[in-house]
């Protein structure tokens, strides 16, 4: 990985394990939205599988995603999943399980009933690591193409999610001065 500049200057080190994980939104022509996130995990070196053979080194230990079709109000109407690498054979039959969340909406909430339909022994440590992503990235694309009843839900979602966002910020003073509030919660 490439050092920011904003960073210190690191240590000297070796790199023993890459993930990369990239999540993309599309705007499909019938209206509704496509995101798909995939998260690899490349080992610099060969390592054994429990199930016998291994991953040489520089080929994904994990490749695993999921796509989300959604509307502009962010209701979910499909959800795929696959896993084409893992170090369990058994781990893609759980992909399935994931078309749970048709029907949600990504909103307050979302990832506690993500939790609760696909958490633990129900999903896939890695692919319900990529909702998160989904949802933030889902926000970031359709909000700016939404109308102003979608574009006020999102900002409601956005108040106190993070500093900037903060009810007491000037940011939302001046983008948003209905949500502003002198005083933290």
């Amino acid at each position: 990985m490439t050092q920011s500049s904003s960073l210190s200057k690191s240590a000297s080190r070796k790199l023993q394990h890459r993930r990369s994980v990239e999540c993309c939104a599309y705007l499909r022509d019938d209206g509704l939205w496509d995101v798909e996130a995939r998260m690899t995990d490349i080992k610099v070196e060969t390592v054994p599988l429990p199930r016998g053979g291994e991953v040489p080194a520089g080929e994904a230990f994990h490749d695993l995603g999921l796509r989300v079709t959604l509307d502009q109000r962010l209701l979910i109407h499909r959800v795929e999943a696959f896993i084409d690498a893992s170090p369990f054979s058994i781990c893609p039959r759980v992909t399935e399980s994931f078309s749970q969340l048709e029907g949600t909406r990504i909103g307050p909430g979302w990832h506690r009933e993500c939790k609760a339909l696909i958490g633990g022994f129900r999903g896939c440590t890695h692919l319900n690591e990529l909702l998160p992503v989904i949802a933030t990235t889902t926000i970031q694309a359709v909000w700016p193409n939404s109308d102003l009843e979608v574009m006020k839900l999102g900002a409601s979602l956005m108040v106190n999610s993070c500093h900037s966002w903060a009810q007491n910020s000037e940011v939302i003073q001046d983008l948003l001065p209905e949500y502003y509030r002198p005083e933290l919660p």
